[in-house]
């Protein structure tokens, strides 16, 4: 199923002939922008862009997409539109099963948002990691949508009978304790980093298998000091001097101060966020809740950490 905020920004990309133009105009940065047309791409099987250093150029296939696209939107539009005048004296419970991260960070933003109180949705929330909220689904009574992340080909699964959608990218960034001399968002290779004293995720969990495997392929080996699953407390061990970490960009949104972010490239690693949904349960209000979320995310990782 085609993502509608992709369907926007098509359009916007194409109307202003580049990335960067496209990303201020929407608010995000020109590398969401950029996920989103390859996300696009994916999921219709056919290039939008002719890519080089210095331009974009749209394919007759994006020109032909953009076209119905801004009726595709228009409808859109009007279907939030009439969900609106019914939703005082209607109103459809969602049980929602989301990661501790994503709660922290975009879900607030979606509840403060004008456009939620237009879907009118009982909202109930349950907080707990991927494997606990697909365990939700499964029982068919628990849980209607449930938000996950895999890190690579990690060992998650669910039913065919669940739909799933994606929703964006969690890129993992390298922090260091400041006191170490690095400058903040320097670009390092991942060989001077070998041998330092890290924070590493506990072993044989499907992320640490994944970024063990990434290390390896660097030939970066860590001296780890300290395993955690708990990234906010990974932060405040990297920031007291204890060692480097790797954490998603959605947990910075809050670092402690004694930490710098480097740009290692040989390390590029992301958490792929979905929304799993029941089928009989994704009316057209839970279709526009999970476009907005994917809205709400890419504003959040725009806006800088």
């Amino acid at each position: 199923m085609v993502n509608p905020v992709h369907l926007k920004t098509l359009l916007e990309v194409t109307r202003l002939g580049s990335f960067a133009a496209a990303a201020a105009r929407l608010g995000y940065t020109a590398s969401a922008v950029s996920q989103q047309m390859s996300a696009l791409e994916r999921e219709t099987g056919v290039v939008l862009f002719q890519r080089s250093a210095r331009s974009v150029v749209p394919t007759e296939a994006a020109e032909v997409m953009t076209r119905h696209a801004a009726k595709v939107l228009t409808d859109i539009e009007a279907l939030m539109a009439a969900a609106s005048k019914t939703h005082s004296s209607t109103s459809q419970e969602l049980r929602l099963g989301i990661f501790p991260s994503l709660a922290t960070y975009v879900l607030p933003r979606i509840l403060k948002n004008p456009a939620w109180k237009d879907l009118a949705i009982d909202l109930k929330v349950s907080v707990a990691e991927p494997a606990q909220t697909i365990q939700g689904l499964r029982t068919g009574g628990e849980l209607d949508v449930a938000l996950v992340f895999q890190v690579g080909q990690s060992g998650l699964a669910w039913p065919h009978t669940i739909n799933r959608q994606w929703i964006g990218d969690d890129n993992f960034r390298v922090v260091l304790p400041a006191g170490w001399g690095f400058r903040t968002d320097a670009k390092v290779a991942a060989d001077h980093l070998s041998e330092l004293p890290w924070i590493m995720h506990h072993p044989g969990s499907p992320d640490a298998v994944v970024i063990e495997r990434l290390f390896a392929s660097c030939n970066l080996h860590p001296r780890v000091v300290a395993h955690s699953d708990d990234f906010h407390a990974s932060l405040e061990m990297a920031a007291a001097g204890l060692g480097a970490a790797l954490v998603p960009e959605l947990a910075l949104r809050n670092r402690p101060a004694g930490v710098v972010v480097l740009d290692v490239p040989e390390i590029r690693l992301a958490r792929n966020v979905f929304a799993l949904l029941i089928n009989e349960k994704k009316t057209a209000r839970v279709q526009l809740f999970v476009d907005l979320l994917a809205e709400t995310m890419a504003a959040a990782g725009s806006s800088g950490n």
